[in-house]
């Protein structure tokens, strides 16, 4: 049996790899593992406990919910609502950890769990191992007064919602007209209320949930409605959610996708002329296009690359101390206001710095060139030969050489199948997408299984 814990948490199709038995003994082993502290000081361990709004969360939040509190845990059951917020509830309310019960931008049919540390921050490798291992172990036996107790987290919305406002120190986005997408997701009893009370007018689509329709042609993943509602409303923006709220897209006034790179230009420059981005930094991962890090050059701002993984992303920032950082998905992190990407305090931000600026989202992403990125991904290959084959070394430094310093190449292994990702970014798509398949080519020839 492999890891039990993928890139995000235990995740897969509810009711056959995520089962209520599943549930019942992650959520005993995580009380072993992060109620420790709260043991040693003999007092009783709380979690919050929340889910996006599939079907299937019901079950499984309820499966957490028992096993916790059947070891002595007591729940606040926060109900659905996005990601980040039970991130900073945990941080909020003192917690000793909290349990997320989402699948993301999966389809409906999938879910997953994931668990956020004292604090409100993601676990590391080695404490998801100990909780491994510890489903392998005795459960705690309590009885009595000694059972934890289930209490419904009656503000745990409205706690999130006066956080997000507090982080726009007072700007307003009065006179703006904004869509928000929230992939009939947990953003949709949130993101609505927090830029309507910010000013905004707000127009609103994917926002009727019914535990099946989740990330189902609407949201960060299918852009397509947000652009025609925002065209259609002659709208200043439009923001898409996914399903957990974690991560956002915008759409400017044209109908153009500014995507997770353009989104961390924006920010990033809005931030540094503030005085607010630390040790005036950037983190990005290394799938970010270059014209982001030129575009950071221009403007004197560094960019810390990482692996690909917000989590990887998130390790960069808490270790340098950085306050924002992301991927070209969406996942932007600002570290002052949260321990996590959040989508909905990313969108709030964007939109206040079209606001303060008095330019069209259009002209603010205009601060970075894309360069064109083609990806090919090869399957059925070897993905450990990947750095250790001379001849694909020497293809790679063949194609460097052709794009004569405008551009560059990158070949990543996947971690989770058999497959080598190549991708090359170039001035023109014709250049890239050439020589991408050229070097597909010799990594299928090289490689083959």
């Amino acid at each position: 049996m492999g890891r039990l814990f993928g890139t995000d948490g235990v995740r897969g199709l509810a009711g056959v790899d995520v089962t209520a038995d599943l549930a019942l003994h992650l959520a005993h082993a995580a009380a072993l593992v992060l109620g420790r502290s709260a043991r040693s000081e003999s007092r009783r361990a709380t979690a919050v406990v929340a889910r996006d709004p599939r079907v299937s969360g019901e079950f499984i939040s309820s499966a957490v919910a028992a096993g916790l509190a059947s070891v002595g845990v007591d729940v606040l059951d926060a109900g659905v609502i996005p990601t980040p917020a039970a991130a900073y509830l945990v941080a909020d309310t003192g917690a000793d950890f909290g349990v997320m019960v989402s699948a993301s931008h999966n389809p409906a049919p999938d879910n997953g769990i994931k668990f956020f540390a004292e604090g409100g921050r993601k676990l590391a490798d080695e404490i998801e191992d100990e909780i491994e291992a510890a489903m392998e172990g005795p459960a705690i036996a309590v009885t009595g007064r000694e059972v934890g107790r289930i209490r419904r987290f009656a503000d745990a919305e409205d706690r999130y919602l006066v956080h997000l406002l507090g982080t726009l120190d007072g700007a307003r986005l009065d006179g703006l007209h904004v869509v928000l997408d929230c992939a009939h997701g947990a953003a949709a009893g949130i993101s609505p209320d927090v830029f309507s009370d910010a000013g905004a007018r707000v127009t609103v689509i994917g926002n009727d949930p019914d535990g099946f329709n989740i990330n189902d042609g609407v949201g960060s993943t299918h852009l397509e409605p947000l652009i025609a509602a925002v065209t259609a409303h002659r709208a200043d923006l439009g923001i898409a959610h996914d399903g957990d709220a974690d991560r956002c897209l915008a759409v400017d006034a044209e109908g153009n996708v500014v995507d997770g790179d353009r989104i961390m230009a924006i920010l990033a420059l809005s931030m540094a002329a503030r005085g607010k981005l630390e040790q005036n930094t950037l983190v990005a991962t290394v799938m970010s296009n270059l014209g982001l890090k030129l575009a950071m050059a221009d403007n004197g701002i560094d960019v810390v690359e990482t692996a690909v993984g917000d989590r990887y992303v998130l390790e960069a920032i808490n270790a340098q101390g950085y306050s924002l950082g992301g991927e070209q998905s969406g996942h932007v992190i600002m570290s002052d206001y949260a321990t996590t990407g959040d989508g909905i305090l990313t969108g709030l931000h964007i939109a206040a710095e079209v606001k303060r600026s008095g330019k069209s989202l259009a002209e603010l992403a205009r601060c970075m060139t894309v360069y064109p990125q083609v990806l090919v991904n090869v399957r059925g290959v070897d993905r450990a030969g990947v750095s250790g084959d001379a001849v694909l070394q020497q293809a790679v430094h063949q194609a460097e050489v052709a794009l004569g310093g405008k551009g560059r190449v990158l070949l990543r292994p996947s971690g989770t199948e058999p497959v080598v990702r190549v991708m090359v970014e170039a001035e023109a798509v014709e250049q890239a997408q050439g020589l991408a398949d050229d070097l597909a080519a010799v990594v299928q020839e090289r490689l083959a299984v």
